[in-house]
């Protein structure tokens, strides 16, 4: 069934009439379903990651070879969510391998939803398969994005996913902590 806002209640968090695929520099942060701990824990404020958490950050260095025009930036795991940088270049910058190469990329140029959906099915995948959970849902359904509109703002982003796992205890997505979303 398609998307009716009328029948499923649910705002879009998203820009209206923004194009998700234009060149860019995007912050995400994704969330374990349930706020669950699931990706590690912060041991003498660094993180430490769980088999999930090393999962979750070898499907993050795939995006680049699954999308041609997309790099990726700072990035943390945190024990119930993820923070990263999500960049897209202009497509016209980015050159084609022979499909032979690179038989796994997406020439197309994608949307930001469409990396995030990539980053979160593979991953979801995975981690499924080593906990024997076929079919469960790992993240939640939706993602918070913030488009990075200057240098000084993706500098205090780096600095902001640098110190996070520093400042776990006081974090909104504590697991001990109210929501705020």
């Amino acid at each position: 069934m398609k998307y009716d806002p009328a029948i499923h209640h649910r705002r879009s968090i998203r820009l209206p009439d923004y194009d998700y695929g234009q060149a860019g520099a995007y912050f995400v942060t994704i969330c374990v379903q349930g706020r669950k701990c699931l990706l590690g824990e912060i041991v003498d404020a660094s993180i430490s990651v769980s088999h999930y958490g090393a999962i979750v950050e070898q499907v993050w260095h795939q995006i680049p070879q699954h999308f041609l025009p997309v790099t990726i930036d700072a990035a943390v795991i945190m024990p119930n969510h993820f923070h990263g940088i999500i960049v897209i270049a202009d497509e016209s910058l980015s050159v084609q391998q022979p499909h032979d190469l690179a038989p796994q990329q997406n020439s197309k140029k994608p949307t930001l939803g469409q990396i995030v959906a990539y980053f979160k099915y593979q991953s979801t995948k995975l981690i499924n398969s080593a906990r024997g959970m076929t079919g469960v849902k790992f993240w939640q359904c939706n993602y918070y994005e913030h488009i990075i509109r200057s240098e000084a703002s993706l500098a205090r982003l780096r600095t902001y996913i640098e110190q996070n796992p520093q400042k776990w205890q006081h974090d909104q997505l504590h697991s001990q902590n109210p929501s705020k979303w």
